[in-house]
């Protein structure tokens, strides 16, 4: 079976992609909650909520964040990646639920390193509501494999 993955030697400075949508469920909250053990109020307590400048339960960024990188994988083929290498991002406006969000992602760096194996993908990465509303954005290294 053929090897689906890219790697580092055969990703373009610039290419750009766009995943699906993905509606952020209550479940996922739940979950999400359970998972990270973080039960704020602003993820579980619907009546406190309504008081709020929110209005209503909104999504942990966090949990966001991890969607993101699913969306990722569904608007591109794998690349060979060997580690998550770093991270800088911002979280700009709340996700509620019922919210549908999609990823748009470009290669704006690529550099080798030391190990020649082995390369980095800078890539910005911007996460849109429904609406076109940008919710969170930045940048992820990828540690991305070299053919041999």
């Amino acid at each position: 079976m053929a090897d689906p993955r890219r790697y580092f030697d055969e990703i373009e400075l610039s290419e750009e992609y766009e995943s699906p949508g993905r509606t952020v469920t209550e479940a996922d909250v739940v979950m999400f909650a359970g998972l990270s053990g973080d039960y704020n109020v602003l993820h579980t307590d619907a009546e406190f909520m309504k008081t709020t400048i929110f209005g209503e339960r909104i999504a942990h960024g966090l949990l966001c964040l991890a969607i993101q990188s699913g969306l990722f994988s569904r608007a591109t083929a794998p690349y060979a990646t060997l580690a998550f290498g770093g991270l800088r991002w911002k979280f700009k406006l709340p996700v509620k639920i019922g919210d549908t969000i999609r990823l748009r992602a470009k290669v704006i760096e690529k550099k080798d390193l030391d190990k020649p194996d082995r390369g980095l993908v800078t890539l910005e990465r911007t996460i849109l509501n429904q609406r076109d509303e940008i919710v969170q954005q930045g940048q992820t290294d990828l540690i991305v494999q070299k053919r041999s």
